[in-house]
């Protein structure tokens, strides 16, 4: 069995289909984890939405902050929904739209196969969790998006604040913490508090500021990381890490990295469709 993860799709229906047929992919052998981000930019984000849900059976998909705000958007009035850019609305108003967004909301935030050996997030981890600790953080916001405490957890999704993890934090504001950490989360300092007004490579960020996976004396993990959010990032493979949105929106490329001892890279070019609309970070 051969086990693809693909980086961030963001609505780019054409280039997944590309990818593939690239990789050959067989359901019957084949198991592919997505890292989130399916919708928004796009243009296509309902074909995307519905091709992944359709490989559920031969899938994981964790989810994206873009993926959130989708979700988020679905609980307002149709005033506020109406305002959602073009790709954002045709999902909204499909006929399948509400099969659609309940599939995506019990979607997890993070997976982690021991077997494999290889642990999937959007956008990264608290630079003191453990694995252990991260799975056990994500099934806190995955019991809320899942529960009766859904709608009001979508009303209070946003913000930079707290602006990291402390186990002292309680209710929304813990719940939010923890989805900034694994949806948003590049840059922190060395308390694991986000820089979110840093969006550029590494070296653009502010001093005391630190890619999340290099921050010093950050805990050591039982497993590598797969994860995406970063398309400025690039692809980048060391310290435990492989990120994998290549900016495939933008015009770069659309990436799947094969799972192993040593994983390989496998990728198509993207024509650029981010005019097409913006939203979420």
């Amino acid at each position: 069995m051969a086990v693809y993860a693909i980086g961030d799709l963001q609505g780019c229906y054409d280039p997944l289909v590309a990818l593939l047929d690239r990789i050959r992919f067989d359901p019957a052998s084949d198991q592919l984890w997505f890292c989130g981000d399916l919708v928004n930019r796009g243009g296509q984000s309902l074909e995307t939405l519905r091709l992944v849900k359709s490989l559920d059976a031969y899938s994981v998909t964790v989810l994206g902050n873009h993926d959130l705000s989708l979700l988020s958007i679905a609980t307002r009035t149709e005033e506020e929904r109406n305002k959602a850019n073009p790709d954002l609305r045709r999902v909204l108003q499909a006929h399948d739209s509400h099969e659609l967004l309940e599939w995506l909301r019990h979607r997890p935030l993070m997976h982690v196969d021991q077997d494999i050996g290889f642990a999937l997030v959007h956008a990264g981890l608290s630079p003191r969790w453990t694995i252990k600790l991260a799975e056990a953080r994500a099934r806190e916001v995955e019991r809320a998006l899942r529960g009766n405490e859904f709608r009001n957890l979508m009303k209070r999704l946003f913000g930079n604040k707290p602006a990291g993890w402390s186990k002292q934090l309680t209710g929304v504001e813990r719940l939010r913490a923890i989805i900034n950490v694994m949806t948003r989360m590049r840059f922190c300092d060395v308390h694991g508090r986000i820089g979110f007004d840093f969006k550029g490579e590494p070296g653009t960020q502010k001093n005391g500021f630190y890619p999340w996976f290099e921050v010093p004396g950050g805990k050591k993990r039982e497993l590598p990381v797969v994860c995406g959010h970063w398309s400025a990032l690039g692809l980048f493979r060391g310290l435990g890490v492989y990120s994998i949105d290549t900016g495939a929106v933008w015009g770069g490329q659309l990436t799947a990295l094969k799972l192993g001892p040593e994983p390989e890279v496998i990728q198509v070019p993207c024509e650029a469709r981010a005019a097409l609309g913006k939203g979420g970070d």
